[in-house]
């Protein structure tokens, strides 16, 4: 869909009886352009009849973080302050934009709101998010400022031993840009948000649509105060241990204390809760229900476990619309998790619906 054409549908949305003269007035251009793009958008199947009736069909929306990944391996065992052997790549990541690429591997219409500079790492995100699926027409691009970068590196098992992010560009992304966004927001079957975002930009996003279904990631521990403000709007919260530690001030090593922490989100309004603990699998809490799922069957080999929790967030958002109910979507969830990490990048190109079933079927037949 053009530029053009996405204003035109925009307007129409607003009032589907519009008359084209005054669609044409709007933007400035003739009559007979804008009946050339209805036609094209009829064609596209995106408004069908008379009165244009629209013919959406769900879609979710990402908001916060989309940077460059600059991931290093070392081949043997970590050693601090000493050169390491091993393996460096550079990748599209970000917690918002891996999200979006895992919904939209796995069939999903997901369209990302982030920011991105005008330089050559912004280019190569764009390029790759179109690439996986993304609608990235909601991307905010900046001149003045550099394309995020995320640097990690990782040991000799694939977990993550330390990382610097440089993502101030993401502060840009205020409320105020992504007002205009406000209508597509609003017909968002889900919003899935990131703690990159500044506060500004979540208290908009939680108040606005705090009546919509909002799922949020924690990020880091360092950002994952910024969500305590606003979890009276949140419905899935997906955190680590030691965000969840740093979101509440509880501690999170024992099962006692993981469903002390989530009793206490549930009265803060969090309707579902999930902690990833790595090799230990996920805790969950729905309020009634709670325990520990781990995933089953063969065990793959890990070759980078950064871009799990985004994957699993990914399957708990897909779950979410397939209206699975929680123990599926927890085999769904983990499933998704365990194929990306056997990928050296962040983001498994692999994961596919069909590769998440089939993994759930073997986890059942053994």
């Amino acid at each position: 869909m053009t530029s053009r054409e996405q204003q035109i549908l925009e307007l129409i949305r607003e009032d589907p009886m519009l008359p084209q003269q005054a669609i044409a007035a709007r933007l400035g251009i003739s009559r007979s352009a804008v009946a050339g793009h209805i036609m094209n958008l009829t064609n596209k199947g995106l408004i069908k009849g008379r009165g244009y009736v629209l013919s959406d069909a769900p879609f979710v929306t990402v908001i916060g973080g989309a940077n460059i990944d600059i991931h290093g391996k070392s081949s043997k065992a970590l050693r601090a302050h000493d050169s390491n052997p091993g393996t460096v790549h550079t990748a599209a990541g970000g917690v918002a934009r891996n999200v979006a690429e895992n919904l939209a591997r796995l069939g999903v219409d997901c369209r990302l709101i982030s920011a991105v500079g005008n330089d050559q790492h912004g280019e190569m995100l764009m390029r790759l998010s179109r690439e996986a699926g993304i609608d990235v027409r909601y991307v905010h691009e900046f001149a003045s400022l550099p394309t995020s970068t995320y640097l990690s590196v990782v040991d000799n098992t694939g977990d993550m031993q330390v990382a610097i992010a440089d993502m101030g560009i993401i502060d840009e992304l205020s409320a105020e840009r992504l007002r205009p966004q406000q209508a597509m927001l609003e017909r968002s079957a889900l919003l899935v948000l990131d703690t990159n975002l500044p506060d500004d930009t979540l208290a908009w996003l939680t108040g606005m649509f705090a009546e919509r279904t909002i799922f949020a990631d924690t990020v880091s521990t360092t950002k994952a105060v910024r969500l305590e403000p606003y979890l009276s709007s949140i419905h899935t919260l997906k955190t680590s241990r030691t965000e969840a530690e740093a979101l509440t001030g509880l501690e999170a090593r024992t099962q006692a204390q993981l469903r002390r922490l989530a009793d206490h989100l549930h009265s803060r309004g969090v309707a579902r809760v999930f902690v990833t603990r790595g090799d230990q699998g996920v805790f969950y809490s729905t309020g009634n229900r709670y325990g520990v799922e781990k995933p089953r069957g063969t065990k793959r080999e890990v070759l980078n476990a950064g871009g799990a929790g985004d994957a699993f967030l990914a399957g708990l958002a897909y779950a979410w619309l397939a209206d699975l109910p929680l123990d599926k979507t927890l085999s769904f969830a983990l499933a998704a998790a365990d194929i990306t990490v056997s990928h050296p990048a962040t983001n498994n190109p692999a994961l596919t619906l069909s590769a998440v079933n089939r993994a759930i079927e073997a986890q059942h037949a053994r």
